[in-house]
């Protein structure tokens, strides 16, 4: 229990004087924001998980090797590292996707019965994604950072304060002017988000 009051670079210090539990602590702690965010990106939840064991391999790897400099700023690290796998991921997802289709005999997807009624659920899916992004990206820089911190990062609004230098009433008030902005362009542009 007294592991999770102990900050980041003080458990980082225990790791490297030969604590491998501290290690085990930070990640438990920040788990779920890195894995919350690698998902969102990857949209994929077993390659969000390859991802997830890389990037903490990668901090395991750069904190035993000294490369790891105390900042106070431990976790933007470890996003920052995910961001750079995410990116390797993408890059290594396009050189594979120009295999085409049509050299393997028989492709299950090409199939009639399932094409048509997945195509179809999947542009729902593309299009309500795409509004969504359109509608938060219309949104004032605070308000959108705010936005994508909170829902997409998964970061409570004491972190999203301490990240951005401002009160967490500031957050809150950013978060609920995003809100009404938000509603605002779907009433004036019509849009539904819903998925059927």
């Amino acid at each position: 229990m007294k592991q999770l009051e102990i900050a980041d670079n003080e458990l980082i210090n225990e790791f490297i004087s030969g604590n491998q539990q501290a290690i085990e602590t930070l990640i438990k702690r920040h788990k779920r924001k890195v894995f919350t965010y690698i998902l969102m990106v990857v949209r994929n939840r077993e390659v969000a998980e390859d991802i997830f064991q890389e990037t903490f391999i990668k901090v395991f790897k750069s904190i035993s090797e000294g490369k790891y400099t105390d900042d106070g700023k431990f976790i933007a690290w470890v996003m920052r590292i995910a961001h750079n796998l995410i990116i390797d991921n993408v890059r290594r997802e396009k050189r594979l996707k120009t295999i085409s289709s049509d050299d393997y005999e028989y492709d299950i997807f090409n199939h009639k019965k399932y094409s048509e009624q997945y195509k179809e659920q999947s542009v729902i899916k593309e299009e309500v994604e795409t509004d969504l992004k359109r509608i938060v990206n219309e949104l004032p820089d605070v308000q959108k950072q705010v936005v994508i911190m909170r829902h997409f990062m998964d970061m409570s609004f004491k972190e999203i304060a301490e990240e951005t230098g401002v009160s967490i009433n500031t957050a809150l008030g950013r978060m609920r002017y995003a809100i009404i902005n938000m509603r605002k362009i779907i009433d004036e542009k019509k849009i539904n988000l819903l998925i059927e």
